[in-house]
């Protein structure tokens, strides 16, 4: 069994076989599904993990409490790879009741079919356990609508749900303190970026409702949990929900047959020659774009070029622009250039992305390509990226 403290214990499960996360989003180092039990006078159980881990899942809860029975489910977020074990839990502990708010239940009898025994709770409201007490703070939209966290206010333990989650499964130990947490730190960017990304004010409302409450623990439902790194994973998510970047220009292109790909190596090499050092280059159709997504989070300028295909956009910009704009990002600087063979459509169906959803501030003036590069267009794509250059170096 793995103590976290105090009689908390990890029963969770990884998955390393899953290869996209949602049916979209790569999982190269798999993902954790994590559940949480606290063995007191009442045996409480945070969270499930998804179903197909059911019986792992059960082993460990068992280690941890043998034949004893589980009083409470607390149901802090209904996505199935939380919520996927419940009803049969229901089964095996049929006395079981389920804590969640107004919005968890009828979900829960959406999904699963599964009612009664539930103990509703609202912002706030708390339950006692015996040595431990729980109390229960809404964070609706974070990143569903019945979204809430858990806190253990005796051990200063935060059931924080997918808040502060990463993806990549856990190879031995649980506790930051215990892992080499370098690969995490990405992670956990494209997670927030690729998961919770649009909800930014909401997250920021969570923030302020556990703004000066004393955590010594972060039990997420994904990832490690967090002791050593609590202050920096709260500044992460603190940072990211506001939408701050970093310095550096994010460049993603579409090609066919290289042309608009020797474009943005010309822009790229321009903005690297006027101090820029902050500079990824992105395929659109050969890196997935859950990895754009998360350095479009981290930098503060973006630039993108494309064909024109069949009379329109070329189709991987198109859905990556369509993706960024689902996203609701802002604080962004933007520019764009495109090519196109006998007819010009693409930088006109950029610019509309922009004006329409993104509504990023534009930089430099846009670069169209007739069929390959002249020595106007050359000197045009380096003016793009000097000018982006320029505007980030002016906030130093």
């Amino acid at each position: 069994m793995i103590e976290i403290t105090n009689k908390i214990y990890y029963v969770g499960v990884n998955d390393r076989n899953k290869n996209l996360f949602e049916g979209l989003w790569p999982l190269p180092n798999g993902v954790s599904y994590n559940s949480y039990l606290i063995d007191d006078d009442k045996v409480c159980l945070i969270d499930t993990v998804e179903v197909d881990f059911f019986v792992p899942f059960l082993k460990n809860i068992q280690e941890v409490i043998g034949d004893r029975p589980i009083d409470y489910l607390v149901v802090n977020h209904m996505e199935p790879d939380h919520s996927g074990s419940i009803a049969l839990i229901k089964k095996y502990y049929p006395n079981i009741q389920i804590v969640g708010n107004k919005k968890t239940f009828g979900m829960m009898s959406g999904f699963y079919g599964v009612e009664g025994n539930e103990v509703e709770v609202k912002n706030g409201d708390s339950i006692d356990l015996g040595s431990h007490k729980l109390n229960f703070v809404l964070t609706p939209m974070v990143h569903w609508p019945e979204t809430m966290v858990t806190l253990d206010t005796t051990s200063n333990v935060l059931f924080s749900g997918d808040a502060f989650g990463c993806f990549g499964a856990l190879n031995g130990g649980i506790i930051d303190s215990e892992i080499n947490c370098d690969t995490f730190w990405l992670e956990m960017v494209r997670y927030y970026s690729n998961i919770v990304g649009k909800y930014g004010t909401p997250v920021q409302n969570a923030l302020k409702k556990l703004a000066g409450v004393k955590l010594d623990y972060i039990c997420a439902t994904h990832g490690p949990v967090w002791h050593e790194y609590i202050n920096k994973v709260i500044d992460m998510y603190d940072r990211m929900s506001r939408y701050e970047t970093e310095e550096g220009i994010v460049i993603c292109y579409g090609t066919m047959y290289g042309n608009t790909e020797r474009a943005a190596e010309v822009i790229a090499r321009a903005a690297s020659q006027a101090g820029i050092k902050n500079i990824v280059m992105y395929n659109v159709s050969k890196t997935h774009h859950s990895y754009i997504i998360r350095d479009v989070f981290r930098y503060k300028a973006l630039i993108v070029g494309a064909p024109t295909y069949n009379t329109g956009l070329y189709h991987e910009m198109d859905v990556l622009l369509s993706e960024l704009a689902g996203k609701d990002i802002k604080n962004h600087y933007m520019g764009w250039f495109g090519s196109f063979g006998w007819a010009s459509k693409a930088v006109a169906e950029i610019q509309k992305w922009n004006d329409e959803h993104l509504h990023f501030e534009a930089v430099g003036e846009p670069v169209e390509i007739k069929q390959s590069l002249t020595s106007d267009t050359y000197a045009a794509c380096e003016a793009l990226g000097s000018a982006m250059a320029e505007k980030l170096i002016a906030e130093r």
